[in-house]
């Protein structure tokens, strides 16, 4: 997996293509984060 960090803003949106990936809270508020998961052929 790579190590590369992003920080998101609220209501930033991340489309994620088939990668490995983690998600991590580091603040000290909770955080809502709403996920839509799309089936699709292979290209």
């Amino acid at each position: 997996m790579d190590e590369d960090e992003v920080e998101l803003k609220p209501f930033d949106v991340v489309i994620q293509r088939g990668t490995n990936h983690a998600w991590v809270n580091k603040g000290s508020k909770p955080a809502l984060l709403a996920a839509i998961l799309i089936d699709a052929e292979p290209i």
